[in-house]
């Protein structure tokens, strides 16, 4: 897979009332299917797309732990 990293297009998605999100730059692949990371004030994660102003969003831990178990292979299957 082809990861370049973009400027998106659109608008970060907004934070919840009275917290910022800082976001990443956004990690796009061959077909402009952009993700960005974020976090904010309070220490929350999370995850967006280019293309939405929707978001998940859980503690670093659990950003921590996706992230590892995606490294591992965890989401392999998806790709096939």
């Amino acid at each position: 897979m082809n990861t370049t990293i973009a400027t998106p297009a659109r608008p970060a998605p907004a934070a919840p009332p009275g917290n910022e999100i800082t976001w990443e730059e956004a990690f796009c692949s061959e077909g402009a299917n952009c993700f960005r990371f974020g976090r904010d004030t309070e220490g929350k994660a999370y995850i967006g797309t280019t293309e939405s102003a929707a978001y998940v969003t859980d503690s670093i831990d659990a950003l921590r732990a996706l992230i590892s178990a995606v490294k591992a292979g965890a989401a392999d299957h998806l790709l096939a």
